[in-house]
């Protein structure tokens, strides 16, 4: 029987197919492994992860750790994360209102399941990593793009445009800083206008903190925070990662935080989700917090030099436009002239032995830049930068 002509096709549900693929992975995935090819495209450092968080999952292991979990983590890891975020913010955080989950990624996917349904709307602030804004659509929900601007040579957030997106019917406003693309830090006047905006209308803010700690300016422990300024009753969740400030990008672990009245209904979304993470990865999570202190600041310290290294390569060459931002670990630049990077991406892999990541990955407001991780070292940037230079002349 030929069962492909009955009026039943095989195919996932319309949000689903409505996702649209990576542009990253789609210039990333036709050269990866390739050894001539220098690729700054994703957000990873090019240092693993320090041997003393290594040594404690290799300990963990060793000793038999490997087991099920609680849904929200083990306590040590929770008291860890809340004896790190209360001393980061100078605000109490209670291990209560916390969830360690299997990434940050993972952490945006269960925090929006918990508030986001079907028909909600939606507000992010963009451009923006492709998956947050793609998580609310699978769900169901419209999202509004509300988009940065560079105003005086640096890249800024036009607040009013935003608070005038914020109305009343809005579910959720999304915010991610240090941004990623564009290196955008939200300012303290505009977390305090944002967060009394939302108390009026009721409005969830989903925070991704994943950059917070990497500013540029040494005075700032971390970026703003919404979480400083939590009360009883706030609708704030923020979602945390040790991929980047911890360079542990692979083990795929994070956190979140909630009002505490959500702990028992998140404990019910991680189980239907993933149960609960692996142990050894817990007690990695857990080291790092209590003693990585050092790491962070070093890593912290590389990437203000070699943005500034960066930066001062791409501004020297002619056309090349690279707005001033204040933190993360990515430059977004355009050339002048090149408004399909999508286009120029693959054209700098192929001719040039450069991988970049297309801007238009990121969203529509993305279209003509580049975005380029500088989490390297300054002699693989001087390399990538001189391959540039020769590909524009």
């Amino acid at each position: 029987m030929d069962l492909s002509t009955l009026p039943f096709p095989i195919a996932a549900r319309d949000a689903v197919r409505d996702l649209k693929s990576s542009l990253i992975r789609d210039v990333a995935n036709a050269a990866m492994g390739r050894d001539d090819v220098l690729a700054f495209w994703f957000g990873v450092s090019d240092q693993p992860t320090p041997q003393f968080i290594r040594e404690a999952a290799i300990a963990s292991l060793g000793s038999g750790e490997t087991f099920y979990s609680q849904n929200l983590g083990r306590p040590y890891l929770r008291e860890a994360i809340a004896r790190y975020l209360s001393g980061l913010h100078g605000r109490p955080v209670g291990p209560e209102r916390i969830a360690a989950v299997g990434s940050g990624v993972s952490g945006l996917m269960l925090a929006m399941q918990l508030i986001v349904s079907a028909g909600d709307k939606v507000v992010a602030v963009t451009p923006l990593w492709p998956n947050i804004v793609e998580i609310p659509r699978i769900l169901g929900a419209e999202v509004t793009r509300v988009p940065l601007a560079v105003t005086d040579g640096r890249w800024g957030l036009d607040l009013d445009r935003l608070l005038a997106a914020l109305t009343p019917d809005t579910r959720l406003v999304i915010i991610n800083s240090p941004n990623n693309p564009t290196g955008w830090t939200i300012e303290e006047d505009e977390v305090d206008a944002i967060l009394s905006h939302c108390r009026k209308h009721g409005i969830w803010v989903l925070s991704d903190d994943v950059y917070e700690r990497l500013v540029h300016d040494p005075a700032r422990p971390s970026a703003p925070s919404f979480l400083r300024r939590y009360e009883p009753g706030d609708r704030i969740l923020s979602v945390n990662s040790f991929s980047k400030a911890w360079s542990m990008t692979g083990w795929r672990v994070g956190w979140i935080v909630t009002p505490e009245a959500l702990a028992t209904d998140l404990g019910k979304i991680i189980e239907f989700n993933t149960s609960c993470i692996l142990e050894p990865i817990q007690r990695a999570a857990t080291v790092a917090l209590d003693q990585g202190e050092a790491e962070v600041a070093r890593l912290r310290q590389q990437l203000t030099t070699t943005r500034r290294l960066l930066v001062d390569e791409l501004a020297a060459m002619p056309g090349v436009v690279v707005p001033d931002a204040g933190g993360a670990m990515y430059v977004f630049f355009r050339i002048e002239g090149q408004d399909d990077t999508l286009e120029l991406a693959r054209r700098l892999v192929e001719e040039a032995g450069l991988g970049l990541a297309p801007g238009g990955a990121f969203g529509p407001e993305g279209d003509g830049w580049l975005r380029w991780c500088h989490a390297v070292s300054a002699e693989k940037l001087r390399e990538g930068t001189r391959r540039l230079r020769t590909f524009l002349a």
